[in-house]
């Protein structure tokens, strides 16, 4: 915006400027033309009398001198007899036909001669007879001091432009710091700093979108503590029936399926304390090593895989992923890919984990060699259950991904069934950027 302002003030000002200079530098070089040619025109005029008076070439020497052109040996009396008082120094003259059409319209007229202009002043003497006074005019006389003046006026037409540029520049910039400042505190805010605030500055329409983020925030963070006000309510109320399931658990004695059901309520049980802890941390979301959470959780359905005869594979996990999200929803969110592998594929059938690293972002694909999914698009509505890797596992594993304003797809894999994958931002993204990606999501999609 800042570049555009100035591009957009340099182009303007550079147009009115000319539009102005040009039109003015030709008005300099046509005055100082028409000075030149008045001042010879007027010491012309200052001979006519003279000649009127005498013809004697003494004293019309001796008044041709007297003028500044004659004394630069360029005014010349053409009398009718043919005698030239004096003869020119500058060019080579005006030729006897100029001299005679002069003498026939008896008015100043203005021809070309060899290094500049001659001025013709007819005057009429006794008898019908008509002398010429011819007035050397030199080029640089026509353009005496143009060349200054239209120094001057570039030099002021420069100044005006670049006082406009500077202008509009600061301008840009104050437009440009609150803008960014807005756009910080958005992102910010948007990464879990709850507490993430602006000082409406700038124009009144920024003043404005300030005014609103602050009291959209302040909304957005009664919200999120009515819900997590509600949350841990919910999840204290479980605990009586978690109790009593506990009990009704401890009294099924000794055996595989107590043992499984004892197990069950402790996992259920762990859940439920996370769940209070995670709704009641007021800023921030957390972070993880992507790395580890895989190997964990493909350690952990490997003994399942292994039962059901399916091959399991792990790439590239590693080296450290750090990822701004919490363990335990990532976690979730590969349980339920997995589960979706185990639920809807049959036993044997392979899946492999894929662990990508990029710049800004971080991947997490899952494949397997199932009969893939016939219409992802259905598959990543909540609660579908169509057949293939669907359910609400994708919508678990949805909301992880876009939680760090990454994303979910599902292609075909190479191993002939369905790859989901989980696209994470570990960088911020400049909202610019965000909103084309997310563009191009939309016309891919649309696609």
């Amino acid at each position: 915006m800042r570049r555009t302002l100035v591009l957009v003030s340099l182009a303007v000002t550079s147009m009115v400027a000319l539009a102005f200079l040009i039109p003015l530098a030709l008005t300099v070089r046509e005055i100082a033309r028409d000075r030149a040619l008045t001042t010879a025109e007027r010491q012309a005029s200052a001979l006519g009398p003279v000649l009127v008076v005498t013809e004697d070439p003494a004293a019309l020497e001796r008044a041709v001198a007297s003028t500044q052109a004659g004394a630069a040996r360029r005014m010349t009396a053409h009398m009718p007899d043919g005698v030239l008082v004096p003869r020119p120094r500058g060019g080579s003259g005006a030729r006897p036909g100029q001299l005679a059409e002069a003498a026939r319209r008896g008015r100043a007229s203005t021809v070309r001669v060899s290094g500049g202009y001659a001025l013709l002043q007819p005057v009429s003497l006794d008898a019908g007879r008509t002398a010429v006074v011819e007035v050397f005019v030199p080029d640089e006389d026509l353009t005496r001091g143009v060349w200054k003046a239209w120094f001057v006026m570039t030099a002021v037409a420069a100044a005006l432009v670049a006082g406009s540029v500077v202008v509009a520049d600061r301008l840009g910039a104050r437009m440009i710091r609150s803008t960014r400042r807005l756009a910080e505190a958005a992102a910010a805010f948007g990464d879990g700093e709850l507490s993430a605030r602006i000082e409406p500055d700038g124009p009144p329409e920024l003043v404005e979108a300030g005014l609103a983020f602050n009291a959209m925030a302040d909304h957005v963070v009664q919200l999120l503590s009515a819900e997590r006000e509600m949350a841990a309510d919910l999840s204290h109320r479980l605990r009586t029936p978690l109790a009593a399931l506990r009990l009704n658990a401890e009294a099924l004695g000794e055996g595989a399926v107590a043992d499984q059901t004892r197990e069950a309520v402790d996992r259920i049980e762990r859940e439920v304390d996370q769940i209070i802890r995670t709704v009641r941390r007021p800023t921030g979301r957390g972070s993880c090593d992507a790395a580890k959470v895989l190997r964990d959780r493909v350690a952990f359905w490997s003994v399942l895989a292994e039962d059901e005869g399916r091959s399991c594979e792990l790439v590239g996990a590693r080296d450290p992923a750090p990822l701004p999200l919490p363990g335990t929803e990532l976690a979730a969110a590969v349980d339920a890919l997995l589960g979706n592998v185990f639920r809807h594929t049959t036993e044997g059938t392979g899946f492999v984990v894929t662990l990508h690293q990029g710049q800004g972002i971080t991947g997490i694909l899952v494949a397997d060699g199932g009969p893939g999914i016939a219409d992802p698009d259905a598959a990543l509505r909540r609660g579908s259950s169509a057949a293939g890797s669907t359910g609400l596992g994708l919508d678990i594993a949805r909301r992880a991904a876009e939680s760090t304003g990454g994303y979910l797809r599902i292609h075909r894999s190479v191993l002939g069934g369905a790859q989901v994958q989980m696209w994470f931002r570990t960088k911020w993204l400049p909202p610019a950027r965000r909103s084309r990606r997310l563009v191009r999501r939309r016309h891919s999609r649309a696609s």
